[in-house]
């Protein structure tokens, strides 16, 4: 599939998405959101996708909206706008959902709905130097994207707002300590050890995988009682798997497992 403002390449069981307007700093505009859309339902329905990897090209990872684009709108802003969030909503509840594994590489900057993107991954893996902002009430406008969805729940209610009424600006580490991201690795070596990291994960149990993504999600909102029945559920479910009976013989033979996805 050719796309014009996002790149996708399936190598090795890994679905790269790379978010490709350079020149304006990986803004997102219609065309982006529709074409991540796509590029995600690809993703999900091609068996040979067993893990997602998610970076921009250039400078900075995504700097939020297409300021100029939505300038240009006049008095159809608000008719743009809900269409544009229509197409990045399916795409953000689409990677949450994913059931191959999603690691987010960032760097430079991560703003507006680009702090969202990389909170709908898995694992977010950031160069020391990024930097990361939500933005939207700078402008005059308020956080889509699932933004006011993943922030309370992973760096609490207090913090996130702070983040959106005073649109402060957090470095790396700050992002590490709140636990926005992952792992933060030097400049130069992010995109290696995303890629490695993305590689590793498509060669492991998937199935596995998934059913853990829906266990954590779940546990969530869901009592300890239905949690746990859940949970009983779900290894009985992959203990019938292939890659149950293979990874339990590699551990007893002493060697790597080879693990199938099934």
């Amino acid at each position: 599939m050719e796309y014009s403002t996002i790149l996708l390449e399936v190598r090795d069981n890994v679905g790269h998405i790379t978010l490709n307007r350079p020149d304006a700093a990986n803004s997102m505009n219609q065309e982006m959101v529709r074409e991540l859309m796509d590029a995600t339902a690809r993703c999900s329905l091609d068996s040979t996708v067993r893990a997602v990897l998610i970076s921009g090209a250039g400078r900075m990872f995504c700097s939020g909206g297409d300021i100029k684009a939505f300038s240009a709108q006049g008095q159809d802003l608000p008719l743009h706008l809900k269409e544009m969030t229509v197409y990045l909503h399916t795409t953000i509840s689409r990677l949450a959902r994913l059931d191959a594994p999603v690691v987010a590489a960032v760097h430079g900057s991560v703003a507006g709905a680009g702090l969202p993107l990389a909170c709908a991954a898995d694992i977010v893996l950031a160069a020391e130097t990024t930097r990361f902002r939500l933005a939207y009430t700078g402008i005059g406008l308020t956080p889509d994207g699932g933004s006011t969805f993943f922030l309370p729940r992973i760096i609490g209610l207090k913090r996130a707002l702070e983040l959106t009424l005073t649109n402060r600006t957090l470095s790396a580490q700050e992002a590490l300590e709140w636990g926005i991201v992952t792992r933060v690795v030097p400049d130069g070596a992010l995109q290696e050890q995303a890629w490695r990291l993305a590689a590793e994960l498509a060669a492991g149990p998937t199935a596995a995988y998934a059913a853990a993504k829906r266990l954590l999600q779940s546990g969530l909102t869901e009592s300890l009682e239905t949690q746990l029945e859940y949970e009983s559920q779900a290894i009985a479910r992959m203990a019938a798997t292939g890659d149950a009976t293979e990874g339990i013989s590699a551990f007893l033979e002493k060697r790597q497992p080879r693990f199938k996805g099934t």
